[in-house]
């Protein structure tokens, strides 16, 4: 019997480790804003509206 408990709790430490994984991953997708070469970008804040200021080629993290 000890092993199922034992079982139990490895799972259940695994499907929250996976958990908050995943919840990391999308917060990091959601911040990550990826401009493509030979292109700009414009910012649209939902409070804000569009932003005057563009910004270049490359990866740049955003605050969601």
């Amino acid at each position: 019997m000890g092993s199922s408990q034992a079982a139990v709790s490895f799972l259940t430490n695994i499907a929250r480790a996976v958990f908050g994984l995943g919840i990391g991953a999308t917060v990091l997708n959601s911040s990550l804003n990826i401009v493509d070469g030979g292109q700009q970008a414009i910012l649209f804040d939902r409070f804000r509206d569009v932003i005057d200021d563009t910004i270049g080629e490359g990866t740049h993290f955003l605050i969601p």
